[in-house]
């Protein structure tokens, strides 16, 4: 958390919360949502100037309840969730990298729902991949020691017997089958946070 942040929030400990302003989407943009976007439940418009970004990143964090928000100052500003809480992107020199710029080093386990989206748990944080990038890492998908053909990822996704595993950097994370509406309950974070 910023120093400028911190001396905020002791300057002015009783500032109510925002909710319903700041949305991440499925593709890890940050979206500022004012009231006719929150009204007709529109995403709202992607947040571009590179110090702000910077800022947000530098002070995004969870509370207790799983609900994500951005520390701006002495307010919390709770984040609607698309996905989850982080995106990751492929990168040519990193492999996966965080919306928030951080490298994925590891893959601890991940999951794929019945729609094909890929979720990994990297250092604790829990990360939809882009829906652009999902077939770059195909190619890393093996059931049973097997290189996963379309066909036998599909056989798998519908229930199909065998263990798929995520090849990353010279390791391999199981990859389970979870359900797309019960991702936030079983992965233990809020998608819309409120009072």
């Amino acid at each position: 958390m910023d120093d400028i942040v911190k001396k905020a929030m002791a300057k002015w400990p009783d500032v109510p919360h925002c909710y319903g302003w700041l949305a991440l989407d499925a593709r890890g943009a940050w979206r500022m949502r004012d009231e006719r976007a929150q009204h007709l439940n529109l995403p709202g418009d992607k947040v571009v100037q590179t110090a702000l970004l910077g800022f947000i990143n530098r002070n995004y964090m969870a509370d207790e309840r799983g609900c994500w928000y951005f520390q701006n100052g002495p307010q919390r500003v709770f984040v609607n969730l698309e996905a989850t809480p982080y995106i990751a992107r492929t990168d040519p020199a990193h492999g996966l990298v965080l919306h928030t710029g951080e490298a994925v080093e590891a893959i601890g386990r991940a999951w794929m729902t019945e729609h094909g989206e890929l979720i990994v748990s990297c250092a604790g944080k829990i990360a939809q991949v882009d829906d652009r990038d999902v077939a770059q890492l195909m190619a890393a998908l093996d059931i049973d020691g097997n290189s996963a053909s379309d066909e036998a990822l599909m056989g798998w996704l519908e229930g199909g017997a065998g263990q798929l595993t995520l090849r990353y950097k010279d390791q391999a994370a199981p990859v389970e089958r979870i359900a797309h509406e019960q991702v936030a309950a079983q992965l233990q974070f809020v998608r819309m946070p409120a009072p």
